[in-house]
């Protein structure tokens, strides 16, 4: 049989690099060198690894060089609530159970606006701050609104009995706020100014004594603030003009 021929493999199909021969008078150009390219997932990986915080300039605040902005962010604006809070009462109760006693803890909150609107809500469960939201969200379900004159005072005397507590209530112009307990809370987060309120019982309940504020203020007539600011609507007088006999 003939055999094959024999195929001559070039340089370049060998992979054999031919050697350039430069002379001195040529002039040599050196490629720039080309910096490595990070992928979308290396640069991902890096950021997660250092926690997401990204290099920045020490006077930068979204950086490692400034706190303002917190970990890679905007420095944010804080919302004021449109409620303010504040707890009277917390208490641990217990039940028992066939398996045992289970703690749980009860806990009061007046929630008002300042602006003639508030509430007093109470919450249970076994962490305090879930029985804080509890009572602060059950608080601005039951708002009531105080009809206030343009001094931001109540209209005229009032009283109130819840339990066993009982507290009057009456405006008192130039004294500011004079109550105690739980009272003056409900006051202060309503936005009433000038009112006196005194506790008639013996009761220490705190809750109870909030409940009968609440009742008292709730008890307030709605009287024409034009009224209340000394204005009286004009009132027609009509005279008998027929003789008498």
């Amino acid at each position: 049989m003939p055999k094959d021929p024999i195929k001559k493999i070039t340089d370049e199909q060998a992979g054999v690099i031919p050697e350039v021969v430069v002379s001195a008078d040529a002039e040599v150009v050196i490629p720039p060198v080309v910096a490595n390219k990070i992928t979308p997932g290396r640069k991902m990986r890096d950021s997660a690894r250092m926690g997401g915080r990204t290099s920045a300039t020490p006077g930068d605040s979204r950086g490692r060089g400034g706190r303002s902005g917190g970990r890679g962010g905007e420095p944010r604006e804080r919302v004021k609530p449109e409620f303010d809070a504040k707890m009277i009462d917390i208490r641990r109760v217990t039940r028992v159970t066939s398996g045992g006693r289970r703690m749980n803890f009860s806990v009061a909150v007046v929630a008002g606006d300042r602006k003639g609107r508030v509430g007093v809500g109470l919450g249970k469960a076994i962490d305090t701050s879930l029985a804080i939201e509890k009572a602060t969200r059950e608080a601005k379900k039951h708002l009531i609104k105080i009809p206030l004159s343009a001094q931001m005072t109540i209209p005229h005397a009032t009283e109130a009995k819840f339990g066993s507590a009982r507290i009057m209530v009456f405006p008192a112009r130039g004294s500011g706020i004079v109550a105690g307990s739980s009272a003056r809370t409900v006051i202060e987060l309503a936005g009433v100014r000038d009112i006196c309120a005194k506790i008639m019982s013996g009761s220490k309940n705190k809750v109870n004594i909030a409940r009968a504020m609440i009742l008292a203020l709730d008890n307030l007539s709605r009287i024409n603030r034009r009224t209340i600011q000394g204005k009286a609507p004009k009132v027609e007088v009509v005279k008998d003009t027929k003789s008498i006999k």
